[in-house]
């Protein structure tokens, strides 16, 4: 999660270098390099059922396409303070998914997270509306429809959960996300140029590597020795850590707007994602 956090500096840097698409595409073929050996040697053979690949492909497009469209458009205009912010209001628009599109019960305490995230989406918003001098209406609310399309994705990958390797997932996934931002991304290749900077380079392997596989892998692996609820505690580390790189890094200001946020979007998380006692709602 703390490596989420610190992509969305990342991520706002090389969109300000390269062409959104590019960017996304770039991601996805350095992820498949390392993807591919690893799923053979981890999982065999990378076969998948056809309605597998049907739902891995719709994962594709809304949590690679979209999401990044959304994430790198909106980081174009906003800072990556904010963008870490509204990122933080997944868990709520995950649980809001679940109870609309899969008749899923929302208890009590995932509807105070979600007014929670609400409020705090509500600060930043009301801050943009009012003129502040950083930050971008605009541009939180693009990252806000990637946050919705990585949703989508959470959601879909319900459906196929336990069928299909991990590794194996994600590699067709990648793969599906490649062709899908392809015809966007070619037309653009001239600027791959800008990828002789060598700071520029690293960025982007950095981005890719860390985004789409040892974020994954991490995840996983501590999902087989600890609770998924309690897992999920640990989603708040990415607000945290996107606030604190993009303060001490990218020098960007941290206001009383931002601070009444902060404490609402991480009260959403917490409230979402704590361990239930006894099974309860």
């Amino acid at each position: 999660m703390m490596l989420v956090g610190a992509n969305v500096a990342v991520a706002k840097l090389l969109a300000e270098a390269l062409p959104i698409a590019m960017v996304a595409f770039l991601r996805c073929l350095l992820a498949m390099a390392v993807l591919w050996p690893l799923a053979r040697w981890m999982d065999g053979p990378v076969r998948v059922p056809p309605d597998v690949a049907r739902n891995l492909a719709l994962q594709a497009v809304f949590g690679t396409a979209i999401y990044n469209a959304g994430l790198l458009a909106g980081l174009r205009l906003t800072t990556a303070l904010e963008g870490g912010l509204v990122l933080a209001t997944l868990p709520a628009m995950v649980a809001i998914g679940g109870a609309v599109l899969l008749r899923e019960r929302l208890p009590g305490r995932q509807w105070a997270a979600v007014a929670l995230a609400a409020g705090g989406m509500a600060a930043i918003t009301l801050a943009r509306a009012a003129g502040g001098e950083d930050g971008s209406l605009l541009g939180n609310l693009l990252v806000f429809g990637g946050v919705l399309g990585e949703a989508a994705y959470v959601l879909l990958a319900r459906r196929i959960a336990g069928r299909v390797p991990v590794i194996t997932a994600s590699l067709w996934m990648q793969g599906f996300s490649a062709l899908v931002l392809a015809p966007f991304a070619l037309p653009g290749f001239g600027s791959v140029a800008a990828l002789a900077d060598p700071g520029l380079a690293a960025l982007l392997v950095f981005h890719s590597l860390t985004a789409s596989v040892l974020c994954l892998l991490l995840w996983y692996a501590g999902l087989k020795r600890v609770p998924a609820g309690m897992a999920g505690v640990f989603t708040a580390f990415l607000p945290g850590t996107a606030a604190l790189v993009a303060v001490t890094l990218l020098g960007e200001s941290f206001t009383l707007t931002h601070a009444a946020g902060f404490v609402l979007m991480m009260g959403s998380v917490a409230v979402a994602t704590w361990p239930r006692r006894g099974g309860g709602g």
